[in-house]
């Protein structure tokens, strides 16, 4: 009987799934770099739907000591939604783990402590996994890594389309355009990013929130209405979203999208209101 690819990547959506991977990881702190290897390997624990970055202990140049405060039960976190079901979005701290192990800290000469985990399934033994936001940089090879280490099962294909794409919320027309460019991203709905001269700009206020996507880039937001951060737009996109530079996109979770006359419904993720 055949098997949805989607749903065959759900079924193990409750274990600890990892990934060997033959870049060269690097972290530093400040200008320091306490990790340097090319043994890495990606690690999802249950039900993180973003890995982290687990190296062996010998290629970590620093003290790794234990961690006096345990971390939060996984239980009492409310977790957003995707494809019906909780997920662990990085929006949930590293510290809520969903697998057996021992909190740890990684302690520079530099007095910073990174927070780490030392996970106890056999298969990931001798490895500690780290906590991306409590080091100041990451490098793939030579290239500077943003937001959480990239996934290689995750991939995002921009295609530029001639259908009619109008953007509604509260019955007013905020977008209308032939000229978009549909992004689509593994296990995520399409993004519609159009020029902004198809955009109501006027009935749209700047914010001040910032965003990073390790696919993307470096996000900034309009707001309307009552809706904080409804649009989005990359003024410097990584070398993969070049594509999308400067163009606009909305939530689909929180306006109404019609694609050549036939309107969509909304769909369920991390970014719907929960």
């Amino acid at each position: 009987m055949g098997v949805r690819v989607r749903d065959l990547l759900l079924s193990e959506f409750e274990s600890l799934r990892y990934e060997p991977i033959q870049k060269r990881i690097r972290a530093l702190v400040g200008d320091r770099t306490v990790v340097d290897t090319t043994r890495a390997m990606l690690v999802w624990e249950p039900k993180r739907v973003v890995p982290s970055y687990a190296v062996p202990a010998e290629d970590v140049d620093a003290e790794i000591a234990g961690a006096a405060d345990a971390a939060p039960p996984a239980g009492e976190i409310r977790a957003p939604q995707l494809a019906g079901r909780p997920v662990f979005d990085p929006s949930i701290p590293f510290a809520v783990h969903t697998s057996e192990g021992e909190p740890v800290l990684i302690r520079s000469e530099a007095g910073h402590d990174a927070t780490a985990f030392r996970m106890a399934d056999p298969a990931v033994a001798g490895y500690i996994l780290l906590d991306f936001d409590s080091f100041d940089a990451w490098y793939e090879e030579d290239e500077r890594n943003v937001a959480h280490p990239k996934d290689p099962f995750h991939r995002i294909d921009v295609v530029p389309s001639s259908r009619k794409v109008r953007v509604e919320s509260g019955g007013e027309v905020l977008a209308e355009s032939a000229n978009a460019l549909f992004l689509f991203e593994t296990q995520l709905p399409i993004r519609y990013y159009l020029p902004p001269e198809d955009v109501r700009t006027d009935l749209l206020r700047p914010s001040d929130t910032k965003t990073f996507c390790a696919y993307k880039g470096q996000a900034s937001y309009w707001s309307f209405g009552d809706e904080d951060d409804l649009v989005w737009s990359y003024p410097e996109p990584l070398r993969d979203a070049a594509e999308v530079t400067d163009r606009m996109a909305f939530f689909n979770e929180r306006v109404d999208i019609v694609v050549d006359g036939e309107r969509h419904e909304r769909p369920v993720t991390p970014w719907s209101r929960r």
